[in-house]
């Protein structure tokens, strides 16, 4: 039988106790769309932030998806296998998913680095098999994901 997964009860950042614990939260923040965009990865157990990117000309959309790619890589790069994604993006986890980022942002002189960046990320979804769940964030029940900027 297995061990019941790691719910948060008393650790770092005060969560609802249907989220797990033992999860990376990513998020994207974007001043107009587009605009300046960046994103970032907390670690749901001690409350670190794992990896921060930006600022880069984009749109949320893409900074949520590159996010996830971002954390998925990582968490391949150093061997994590037993945590969790949460993302609060349902169209990231869906461009994850397919393995695309389905972008309509314009290609130009300007978004030349990011669409670059995004090149690489769906080339390494396309090499890869994710063994690590992606999980949605439910705003509405458990309050802005941990990895939110508090921009809004």
């Amino acid at each position: 039988m297995q061990n019941p997964p790691d719910y948060r009860h008393d650790t770092v950042l005060p969560l609802h106790p249907d989220v797990l614990a033992n999860a990376w939260a990513v998020d994207a923040a974007c001043s107009g769309n587009p605009g300046p965009m960046e994103y970032q990865c907390i670690d749901l157990a001690t409350g670190a932030q794992v990896f921060h990117f930006g600022p880069i000309h984009g749109t949320n959309n893409i900074g949520e998806f590159l996010a996830i790619v971002h954390a998925l890589a990582l968490m391949e790069k150093q061997g994590i296998k037993d945590k969790v994604i949460y993302s609060d993006s349902h169209t990231a986890i869906l461009w994850v998913k397919k393995k695309q980022c389905k972008t309509k942002l314009e290609h130009n002189d300007e978004t030349k680095p990011l669409f670059d960046i995004i090149r690489r990320a769906e080339t390494w979804l396309r090499g890869h098999n994710i063994q690590v769940e992606i999980i949605k964030w439910e705003t509405s029940r458990w309050g802005e994901i941990p990895a939110d900027f508090g921009r809004k």
